[in-house]
């Protein structure tokens, strides 16, 4: 069945009408006359079977119905933009993947780490997008997330890939210089919003006495907290995977244990089995367990 759908024209004409609240100024941004873009409107208008815009001599306004079909347009508009743009900047000889990710594990681990799955795969382009929270892979766009392990994950095909432990880390000059560094207890603590309860569960695990564990100021993401532990704002509880460069080169300094069961595991999310079909997610997925194995231990 043929679709119900107004001309592209049309759309366009109207799109830029609402946005500038003017025929004239619709007919400068697109470079046509404004008798042009009025014809296109009342088009649009004899098509749907609804008055969009009032007109009192030469000014336009736009009606309810109108206001309301504007914003829908654009956003249909704008996403067909944003489609078009990135099939346009696809390679002719080669292939792309779409894989959503929680940020500061793009930015602290995975990212530093592509260089070498391009170097093995130069025609493949990976894009990555931010997720915090788990989502129904199938439908989404994505082809692959990165992830916690979690029960949203049911049905899909998931592979370990880190164990994420959390350990305090400070900027070494937060220690001070004496024989003895301060106690944890006497250091300004930094916390991630999402986690408040983690340096009690810290403290309890530990055995490190903590006065008041909730004390200090929050943060959404630990690339902020590990930024705010480099800028010597405070001790932050991290993940270790991500600040193993800072803590080899002495930026930071984690002279107290870890927590082992403050912890989670990232995994690779596919919808499906990985078949020799796949090639480019193929490629990938099998990248990227290899370089998780090499990372750390087996899980």
């Amino acid at each position: 069945m043929r679709r119900k759908i107004p001309s592209n024209s049309a759309l366009m004409a109207f799109e830029a009408s609402a946005r500038h609240g003017s025929f004239a100024r619709a007919a400068d941004e697109l470079a046509l006359t404004e008798g042009a873009i009025s014809r296109q409107i009342g088009r649009l208008e004899a098509f749907l079977g609804v008055t969009l815009f009032e007109r009192v001599g030469n000014r336009v306004r736009l009606l309810p119905n109108g206001e309301r079909y504007a914003v829908q347009v654009r956003e249909s508009l704008d996403r067909l933009e944003r489609d078009s743009q990135y099939l346009m900047g696809q390679p002719s000889d080669g292939a792309s993947i779409d894989i959503a990710t929680i940020p500061t594990f793009a930015a602290r681990w995975l990212i530093p780490r592509l260089t070498r799955f391009r170097e093995k795969h130069p025609n493949v382009i990976v894009h990555l997008a931010e997720q915090m929270e788990p989502f129904v892979l199938a439908g989404s766009g994505f082809d692959a997330a990165i992830h916690y392990e979690h029960p949203a994950w049911t049905g899909m095909r998931t592979h370990r890939l880190l164990q994420e432990t959390l350990i305090p880390v400070c900027h070494p000059a937060l220690l001070g210089k004496g024989e003895e560094p301060p106690s944890l207890d006497e250091l300004p603590r930094l916390h991630r919003r999402q986690n408040p309860d983690a340096w009690q569960h810290y403290a309890r695990e530990t055995g490190i006495a903590l006065t008041n564990p909730a004390i200090g100021p929050r943060y959404d993401l630990h690339i902020m907290l590990i930024e705010a532990a480099l800028a010597g704002l405070g001790v932050a509880l991290v993940p270790r995977l991500y600040v193993e460069t800072e803590l080899a080169e002495g930026r930071l300094v984690a002279p107290w244990p870890e927590g082992q069961s403050i912890s989670k595991t990232f995994c690779l999310v596919l919808p499906e089995p990985i078949r020799l079909s796949d090639g480019p997610l193929q490629a990938f997925a099998n990248w990227l367990l290899a370089e998780a194995r090499t990372a750390s231990p087996p899980l």
